[in-house]
């Protein structure tokens, strides 16, 4: 099983690396899903983001998410937000805005070649406040209960251990703080060639897992779900009718109960 998650690790990091450094999309790709948006600024303004958030910095756009997650809950100034897999930093920069010059967006990713890019995105921009670090999702280095917001775009799905994943997410975030996730899920199991498929792998089906197991997943991890909405329509603009849909979910971390 780990000589398996470190091959599908590969996998992702060889094709990220390759997105980050030809600055094209994968995800909605016709390498890997067939979808006929080839433009990354269309993709994102279908998935809910403004012409203001795609103007904060126009180089961390790469058009690989699958919804707008910094949309779905309250990021407050004075905030500390995690970005899961930050790629060339779209969420983190529209994030930092939100945070202003008290807060702080950290942005985790494993792909030299992204963290390389946003950090340069970041500099050439002039983002004080941003920070973004080569990571495992699996074995985040991020400080426990420190974090108020965590924020993940098309990217769990990625990850072979998500169990461990969204433990970590738990354990860095503090008693009361958010998760908010735009993911893909399956909405019937894929056979074992399409399991093995090195292109559905990275394009966000492969890894992919049932609806009621992602949903699961989070819960196990310690989470309250706060809200779950589904978006079946994706699967034919983008994913060629395969059985699958992007979902986006709020769920919080309980806060402790006080003992006498």
């Amino acid at each position: 099983m780990v000589q398996k998650n470190e091959h599908i690790k590969e996998i992702v990091k060889n094709k990220y690396g390759r997105i980050a450094l030809e600055s094209s999309s994968c995800c909605c790709g016709s390498g890997c899903c067939g979808n006929d948006i080839q433009d990354p600024g269309q993709i994102s303004s279908s998935l809910g983001y403004s012409e203001a958030d795609l103007n904060v910095v126009p180089d961390s756009n790469l058009g690989l998410g699958c919804g707008n997650p910094g949309a779905l809950g309250k990021i407050k100034k004075g905030d500390v937000v995690l970005d899961l897999g930050s790629g060339a930093g779209l969420d983190a920069f529209i994030a930092s805005r939100k945070v202003g010059t008290t807060g702080k967006v950290i942005g985790v990713d494993f792909t030299e070649e992204m963290i390389k890019k946003a950090r340069n995105n970041a500099k050439k921009n002039g983002f004080s406040n941003v920070e973004f670090k080569l990571g495992d999702i699996e074995d985040l280095p991020v400080v426990s209960s420190s974090v108020d917001v965590i924020l993940s775009n098309c990217v769990i799905n990625l990850v072979p251990d998500k169990a461990k994943a969204f433990k970590e997410a738990f354990r860095v975030l503090r008693p009361g703080g958010q998760i908010c996730l735009s993911d893909m899920v399956l909405l019937a199991e894929l056979t074992e060639e399409e399991r093995a498929d090195e292109d559905l792998i990275s394009g966000c089906v492969g890894g992919a897992v049932l609806r009621d197991e992602y949903l699961k997943l989070i819960v196990d991890a310690g989470f309250q779900l706060v809200s779950v909405t589904d978006d079946v329509s994706i699967a034919k603009k983008q994913y060629q009718g395969r059985p699958v849909e992007s979902i986006k979910i709020v769920a919080k971390k309980r806060a402790r109960k006080r003992t006498l």
